[in-house]
This record gives structure tokens, sequence and C-alpha cells, in this order.
């Protein structure tokens, strides 16, 4: 099945009632109405209702498509059912009747594969959150191990909407095998990807859990206790006796030119190379069998006999959406409408719910109204040459709205905001510094202290971490240890020097100073423990944190204790993203395998190091007060301090995970201008076309504006250039690490000649992400490569985490 099968409920109405006039044209030969309920006692105006048949006959023509099945309902009862047009043009005409079968196509999907699996659910037999290996483990593969069953039910399993057809073509179990070596497109939860593949998992999911054929299950548990007398799978297989009249089914087109039409055997060439029982599409059945599915769902469960398929709280998990983004709303299996207004009334109103299939069939229900409307047709036939069932089905849910006579009133729809406001409470922290003092700097008291700092080291009073401890009682200050920038931050040059402090006269090591990165043994003899006191941002190529991975080895080494103050990472503790460093990139801005965003303080940080690495120093850690995992640096209430003289500002620093890998690259990223990082380009760029083509890309959390810039140092300093402005306009939804894949992606894509991404390599640390940029994968495709080794590193890192969510 195409994925554009599956599309939102917003196809199904026309914007207008202007709809009403196509009954004015000429109708096909039909025959007559099957004899329908009183339509008036239901909540349906009756008049009204049977202006669909020459409307529908009109739409019919229209799209030249050879008939039609259309069915209305409303609680226990049918308001209007008809047979349109023809059946079957080739090889001999018939005429179309209201118990005709027609292939189901996606439908399968709801229908067959997800009743199934939520039944299974109903038993205890497998949870929403279990993971899929858990069932299948031959999926452990290529970051497959962390789908679960309601990925796969909510098409948010990272997987590809369609496999090769080729991979079917040595039989079934050959194709299970290349369906589980599949790769991902992105990680599991991240995203809605329509996905037949996912289903055709899901299908191999009941097997395996019932013991039962998808098509027996379904058989038993769903179809025969609903009264769904015609759906099956494979109608014409086994007995033929039991299908006397097999000219009820609907064809759809052949499977090859010059074949006959397939009658009987499933339209989607996957299914039928499965041998036409997949969990994707396989699925026959008339109206009415949809119809007694929807009394079922419409009853919590109870089918129209009053067997009990599926528990209330079952139906309504398959219609809630969870937590999924409003553009991506989706139910377990169902397409489920949650923000929508008709042209009159609310007949599809929120948390509507139903399915499209490639064949031309439809059902949407709606839970408010009791209403649902079903539209069969097989628009395959008899060469794919028909136009879209689109208008038809905005036609009928248009008509079907106007029949109605007794809807509630409307709730007003709130006005969606523009960008998403951030009440969270602000948070009343306080660093390591602060906790020591409280302490009475107990873990220093009577020892000779070494200080790894800068200007960030500062306590609540505003007052250096130098001074602090210079003046702890009891605590001799010796000696002070420079990173990068410098004790005091303000240097943005290649080496710094060893200096003397000007408030204190102690000597300051630097440890960025030619190859010297971490102190030496004679640095250390005359101390007892190193105190390491600085505000990190979050990034792996920040080199603050590989200083205090270096200096942990030097204090193992020379048998001195470390003790760590801590800060909160300020771009939060939850964002996790982009590739782990490879073995064998290991450098002074890849220091440990890690991601390049981590999610980790650099008390978590060096307690990691530490067993990870095996370095098993004397470590001790003084924890925050009062921080959370989720709480970014402006709810923690304390005062911001430029880490560097150009991370001015906690946009920055969150933009710097995405934006600061490709200053590698022959681009201007803002350096020498009043808001670096905040906006990149170079000489050959074209604003409005790059800042198109980002908008376009739909990067969440982000806009970009055209500009032009001149920097004022580092690269085409002096020099005019043309880029984007880069707005988070929304914090929720930010992740700096897809921004960077799409100023990575579309500059491949729109400037492959004059983008220079040679020496990415040592920034991003990891191969595989590299040549992907190089080949132009997408971002999707190249987050997909990173699924596994994410989860193994969370899996590592949970071990060392110190604050709560």
């Amino acid at each position: 099945m195409k994925p554009s099968a599956a599309g939102p409920f917003a196809t199904w109405l026309f914007v207008g009632l202007g709809v009403l006039g196509l009954g004015e044209a000429r109708a096909q030969d039909a025959p007559a109405a099957t004899p329908t309920a009183d339509a008036g006692g239901i909540g349906f105006d009756a008049d009204r209702l049977h202006r669909l048949d020459a409307a529908v006959e009109a739409a019919l023509a229209q799209a030249k498509l050879p008939g039609a099945v259309v069915l209305v309902g409303r609680g226990d009862r049918i308001g209007y059912v008809k047979a349109f047009g023809r059946r079957a043009v080739q090889p001999a005409e018939q005429p179309m009747t209201r118990d005709t079968i027609f292939d189901m196509a996606s439908l399968t999907k709801p229908v067959a594969t997800a009743t199934s699996v939520m039944i299974l659910i109903d038993e205890g037999k497998i949870r929403l959150s279990d993971r899929l290996i858990k069932f299948l483990p031959e999926f452990d593969n290529h970051g497959k191990g962390q789908i679960t069953i309601e990925h796969l039910l909510r098409h948010r399993a990272g997987l590809m909407p369609d496999n090769a057809i080729g991979d079917y073509k040595d039989g079934p179990e050959e194709a299970w095998k290349k369906l589980a070596a599949l790769s991902l497109d992105f990680r599991p939860g991240e995203r809605f990807v329509y996905s037949d593949v996912g289903f055709e998992i899901l299908g191999r999911l009941v097997e395996k859990v019932s013991g039962q054929t998808l098509d027996q299950f379904a058989r038993e548990r769903i179809y025969q206790p609903a009264g769904m007398t015609d759906a099956h799978f494979r109608p014409t297989a086994g007995d033929a006796s039991k299908w006397p009249n097999v000219d009820r089914i609907a064809p759809t087109e052949p499977a090859e030119p010059g074949q006959p039409v397939l009658r009987g055997a499933v339209h989607d060439p996957r299914s039928r190379a499965l041998g036409g029982v997949a969990g994707h599409a396989g699925l026959f059945a008339t109206a009415d069998d949809l119809s007694a599915l929807a009394r079922t769902l419409l009853n919590k469960g109870v089918a129209p006999s009053g067997k009990r398929i599926l528990s209330p709280l079952a139906v309504r998990m398959m219609l809630d959406t969870g937590d999924t983004p409003p553009s991506q709303r989706r139910g377990l299996g169902w397409d489920v409408e949650t923000d929508f207004s008709s042209p009159r009334g609310e007949l599809f109103g929120p948390s509507s719910f139903g399915h499209t299939g490639f064949t031309g069939t439809s059902i949407w229900i709606d839970p408010e109204t009791r209403a649902y409307v079903i539209i069969l047709t097989s628009r395959l036939h008899p060469d794919n040459k028909a136009g879209s069932t689109t208008p038809l089905r905005r036609m009928v849910a248009t008509l079907a709205a106007a029949a109605v006579t007794d809807l509630p009133a409307p709730a007003p729809k709130p006005a969606p905001p523009v960008l998403a406001a951030r009440r969270a409470p602000i948070l009343s922290v306080k660093c390591g510094i602060d906790v020591l003092a409280s302490r009475d700097f107990a873990p220093l008291r009577g020892r000779r202290v070494g200080l790894i700092t800068n200007h960030t080291g500062q306590a609540a009073d505003g007052r250096s971490t130098i001074d602090v401890l210079f003046h702890a009682p009891e605590v001799k200050l010796v000696r002070l240890f420079s990173p990068e920038h410098g004790v005091r931050g303000a240097l943005d040059v290649e080496k710094i020097a060893n200096d003397v402090d000007e408030a204190t006269k102690l000597p300051i090591v630097s440890l960025y100073e030619g190859k010297k990165r971490k102190p030496s043994t004679d640095d250390l003899a005359d101390l007892d423990v190193l105190v390491y006191d600085i505000q990190d941002i979050g990034v792996r190529y920040y080199t603050y944190i590989s200083t205090l991975g270096l200096v942990l080895e030097a204090a193992k080494s020379a048998g001195k204790k470390v003790v760590v103050l801590d800060r909160p990472n300020p771009i939060g503790g939850l964002g996790v993203g982009g590739p782990v460093r490879d073995d064998d990139q290991e450098s002074f801005i890849a220091y440990h395998s890690i991601p390049i965003r981590h999610g980790m303080t650099v008390g978590e940080l060096a307690k990691l190091y530490n067993t990870e690495r095996k370095i098993e120093a004397d470590l001790e850690v003084v924890p925050c007060e009062g921080w959370t995992r989720d709480a970014t640096y402006d709810r923690t209430g304390l005062r911001w301090v430029n880490p560097s003289p150009n991370m001015r500002s906690l946009t920055e620093a969150l933009l710097y995970p995405g934006v600061g890998w490709l200053e590698a690259t022959n681009l201007a990223t803002g350096r020498g201008t009043d808001t670096p990082f905040e906006r990149v380009g170079a000489p050959w760029i074209k604003p409005a076309e790059w800042a198109k083509a980002l908008n376009d890309a739909s990067i969440p959390g982000s806009r970009f504006v055209p500009i032009e810039f001149v920097p004022s140092e580092r690269q085409y300093k002096g020099e005019r250039c043309g880029g984007v402005q880069i707005l988070v306009v929304d914090w929720s939804t930010f992740d700096p690490i897809k921004l960077g894949l799409g100023l990575a992606s579309t500059l491949r894509k729109g400037y492959k000649d004059q983008w220079k991404p040679d020496r990415l390599q040592p920034m991003l640390a990891d191969h595989a992400t590299y040549q992907a940029i190089l080949d132009g994968k997408t971002a999707g495709r190249i987050e997909g490569l990173w699924v596994q080794e994410l989860a193994d590193f969370a899996e590592v890192r949970d071990r060392y985490l110190i604050y709560p969510e």
C-alpha cells in the first residue's frame, strides 16, 4: 500500500457545501437502492440523506470510478446504504450490489491487525511498552532493539514506508530475514512515517504470540463474534464450496500487463508474495462487515451479537493519540482527528477516527455523534486509470453532516499559540561550591589544594571560587590551573601562557599551552587534592570536559584526590543526541565515547570517565542542590556568566551542539558579530534561497531569516556573508542536533561545489556520519545510524546520573 492511502481526515470534507450542486449531473445506471432503516428515527433527516443518490452517482462519473457501496449509520442502525454503478467491467460487466466483497487494502491495518494486537493486550500477553525484540529477537539489529509495540501501532518505529519488492522474490521466509535486517530511517518514537513494513511486523507478532496465523486469529477472535460474515483473508483459498459465488468479489487490476484482473487475490504485491496474509494488507470484506466493526467500537468493544471483543479500556487506548505531536496525531492503528471543524455542524468532530485503503476503501467513525460513513470502491479496476476517490469521500461526509438533526453545539476551538509558552517553575539551585561551603569545606580542611577553574567558578554571592577557597578556614590553596580561554575566560587564542593571579598572587599553570593539556607530576607534587569547578555547556567538543578527564588521569598517576564541584548542564540533562565518538577518534575535542549532546553534568561525567576509562582516581563529587534534569539554565535562578568569549547567552549554548561542529568547514558561524552561533553564512550563500530551503525542511522549533553580515574575526573576516539568522521559536521541540543536520544537508544539496565539509571528521568523531553527509543522505537517515549506539550509551549513562528528572 502507498503511504498516501492513510491520509488525514481533512481530505474527507469539502471546504463548503457547494459540492451539493453535483447532484444535477447525469447519473450512471445502477440497481435500485437496498431498503434502509428509518433514517429519521436515528438522528438523520431522511430526505437529506437521499440527496446522496444523485450526488454520489455524479461524483463516480466525474472520477471515472466503476461503482461504489455507500453506507451511513448511527449507533446500532443504518440510515442509508446503496450500491452504485458496476462491480466489474472486465472480463464482463456486473452490477454493484450491497454484498460486494472488496479488497480492503490498508483497512487491514486497523480492522485486522491492530484489533488483534489489542485483544492480546487485553489478555495480558503483550504490553504497549514491550520491545519488539522480546517476541521477535531477530529484529535486534541496526537500532531496532528500541522499537516498542506502541511505536509500530502509531507508525513511529523509524521504519521505511515500503521495502524493496525484490526482497520477496525468494519466498516468505527469505523475505522475513530481509525485513528483520532492515536499517532504520530515524530513531524510534521520533516522528510519524506511515509504514507498511511496521504492520507487516505486527502481523508476524500476532502469529508469534497467539500461536495462530493472523487470518485464523482474526477470524476466530474478531470476524465471527462480530458477525462480519464475509471478512476473510484469501477468500478464494481452500474449500471453493464455501464461496459458491466468487463473482461477489470486486476485481482490481492485473498483477502484470497482459494478465487477467485480480479477483480474490490481494492487490498489494508484498502481501501477495507472503501468501495473501499480512499485517498491512490482505483483508477482504463488505460494507456490512465494516458496519459491524464500527458498531462494536462505538459500543465500547461489544459486538452487535452481544459478544465482547475488546474491553472498553482497549477501545479507549486505540483512539488515544498519546503524546504524539499535534501535526502527527495517530491512534493505535487508526488515524485520529483531534483538531478539525466541518463546514456544517460536527458530524466528524474532535477525536473521530478512521482509515483509508489504496484500492479505494474508507471508513470514518465519530464517537461523539455515534455516526459513521463507509465508502467502498474498487478504484483500480480495470486499469488503474480512474481518478481520486477524495472528492467522493468529501461529498458523502458533507451530505451526511447536513442530514444530522440533533447535533450538540460544537465546543469553541482555542486559538493556536504562536510560540510555545515556557511556564515551568524557577528553581532555587545551589552549585557545588556553595554546598561545599555549607559543609565547612570538609573534604579540603587541612589539605594543600590545587584548583582547576576559570571565571565561571563563582559562588552564589558573586565571589570567585578562587577567593572562596583562598579564604576558607584550614584550607591551603596552593596553585591554580587554567583551561582553554584562561582563568578569566577572556582569551580566544591557540595558546594560554602560565601566569600569576593578581588578587591572590598564586601561580597559574596553563593546561592549554603548546601540547600541554594536563598537570605534570611536578605540578602536583606538593598538593594533596585537586578541585575542579568550571561551568560546562553540555557539548562533547567543548574542551572543559576533556580537561576534566585529563585531570583525573594526572591525579591518579600522582596519587592525589579529586573533588568536582558540580554545576547544572545549562541546556538540560534530558536531551541526548548526535553520533557517539568512534573508538579511533579520541582527541582533545573528543575525549571519550559520548555523543555530541551528552545530557550530563561535569560531576556525572567525572564519575563516568573514572569508571568507564578505568582511571580509578580517588574521586568525590559535591553535587548541586535543587537542580532537576529537565531544567535549563533559565530555570536555575543562577546568574549567567559567559563560559567562553563567544558563548554569550543560553540561546547560543543551545545552538552550539548543532552549529559548533560546522565551524570545521568554510562557514562563518557568527564569531566576530554580536550573536555568535545564532547566524551562519558565507560569501557564496544566497540568503533568501538558503532560508527557504531550511524553513521548508521543517526543523522542529526553529525558523530562519535571510541576512547579510560581516564578521570581524576568523572565517571571512571583513567579508560580506550571505546567510541566515537562526531563531529558536519553540524550546520544547527544538533539537540542536536536528538543526545541525538540517544545515549540513541543505548545504550539501544546494552548495555542493562551494561548501567544503572535508574537515568535519574530527568534530563529528564518527566515520559513518561523516560519510553519510558526503553522500547527501537525508537528516532522518543519518539519525538512523545512531539509534543503537545512543541506546548503548544511555545504558552506560544511567549508571552515573545524580539528579532526578
